[in-house]
């Protein structure tokens, strides 16, 4: 088969993209879910839309290809690109391009427009025959035309009714058609911050595409990308919860390496400040247990039916906020909560500590406690996600407690590790 830079189904675009170019784990040879030669047409594919930004790196087991990107020297997210290569066939395209300029003379601009005004029968639009009759006006200025029947034009026009880009008026019996009024075109630099910070932010990005110019003036130190390519599945997730629907999740389990499919009512939407991960908090309408899920695990989501006990979910889920650190609802070892308590002293140098405390204790609180000491302490349901946290304070802690006991005899052996392997043995007990 020919290689193509457009793409009919995303998923397989989307799993090529985490597995080897984002993640950067696995090498040609390990990946055994398709053949080798479906692996390289979609290798081409990417390189064709991110050559620039590719790199790799030679190891015993093969070579590995990832994507590198200067933040320094580049504004917008590269993977939106995929997004922008959709495949069609030639029918499909040249039924397009026909249609948008038929109905593009029935567009009711602003009273504001500086274009002419439309007649009569262009305001009310046009009827299903009679955009088929110049349709077909249109195909016979070729040698070899294509022909399209009114079913096929009325499926055509339907399918840009969803989308919104043409409305439909009923008058008797028949129906009108016309493209929907234009809008005023946002500021470029919201767009501009929105399609990189934003959930869904490739919206933004195919609105920029339309502005013919405007100047780049953001720079991100941190810039998260990869939640691109969860667009779609994020836009499914927002759409069910507008409406307050339950949500059908189809994901892939890779630890047990099997699918999944669960039922769940979606509630909201969290965000790791450390990784740009995302996670769906979701509520399971069998027994309410409100749990995670990462957003990169779903395959795909499908709306269901209304959920009568939404606000009691959401209400339920604001109330447990208190105590997430992360975004985990439950203790690794099966208690409701825990408490982790530790205490910091520093020099007088050092009053960036105290103020780290402050700037990132999150649903924690800080006690400064005189003598350039001061106590963090938390109340959450898994101390687990404390403890890469707790570490970056290692060598200024002179006590801590866990409520526990596996995990504080987990902390203060790595200490021990540590001291090992330092040469520093007989170091404080804590």
């Amino acid at each position: 088969m020919a290689y193509s830079e457009v793409v009919k189904n995303f998923n397989t675009i989307r799993n090529y993209m985490r597995e080897f170019y984002v993640y950067g784990f696995k090498s040609r040879d390990e990946y055994t879910a398709k053949s080798k030669r479906s692996y390289d047409g979609e290798k081409r594919r990417l390189e064709s839309w991110l050559g620039e930004y590719m790199q790799f790196r030679q190891s015993a087991d093969g070579k590995n290809v990832f994507i590198s990107i200067d933040s320094r020297l580049t504004q917008h997210n590269p993977l939106y690109t995929a997004w922008k290569a959709k495949s069609f066939t030639d029918g499909e395209i040249t039924l397009h391009f026909i249609l948008m300029d038929i109905l593009h003379d029935t567009t009711i601009e602003s009273s504001a427009s500086t274009e002419p005004q439309l007649s009569e029968e262009e305001n009310v639009g046009l009827s299903i025959s009679e955009i088929t009759e110049r349709v077909d006006e249109y195909l016979s200025e070729f040698e070899n035309p294509k022909t399209f029947d009114e079913s096929t034009i009325r499926k055509r026009l339907n399918k840009y009714i969803s989308e919104g880009i043409v409305t439909a008026e009923k008058r008797g019996k028949t129906l009108y058609y016309k493209c929907t009024a234009s809008e005023p075109f946002y500021d470029t630099n919201i767009l501009n911050y929105f399609s990189e910070v934003s959930p869904c932010g490739v919206v933004g990005s195919f609105l920029l595409d339309k502005e013919k110019r405007y100047y780049d003036i953001f720079t991100f130190k941190h810039h998260y990308i990869t939640g691109a390519m969860d667009s779609e599945v994020l836009c499914g997730i927002f759409l069910a919860m507008s409406d307050h629907r339950t949500l059908l999740i189809e994901g892939f389990n890779k630890k047990k390496d099997h699918a999944t499919a669960n039922e769940v009512v979606p509630l909201k939407i969290m965000f790791s400040v450390q990784s740009g991960r995302q996670y769906l908090m979701a509520a399971n309408p069998k027994h309410g247990r409100i749990k995670p899920f990462r957003l990169d695990s779903i395959v795909s989501v499908k709306s269901g039916d209304k959920c009568d006990k939404y606000d009691k979910y959401r209400e339920a889920l604001e109330g447990m906020i208190p105590h997430i650190w992360g975004v985990s609802t439950d203790s690794r070892y099966g208690s409701r909560m825990e408490h982790v308590d530790f205490t910091v002293r520093y020099r007088d140098n050092e009053m960036h500590i105290p103020q780290r405390l402050e700037r990132e204790k999150r649903c924690g609180t800080v006690t400064h406690l005189g003598n350039n000491t001061s106590r963090f302490e938390a109340d959450v349901y898994d101390s687990s996600e404390l403890m890469p946290w707790i570490r970056t304070f290692i060598c200024r802690i002179t006590e801590i407690h866990f409520s526990n006991e596996k995990l504080e005899e987990r902390f203060k052996n790595d200490i021990e590790m540590m001291y090992k392997l330092y040469g520093i043995e007989g170091g404080d007990a804590l």
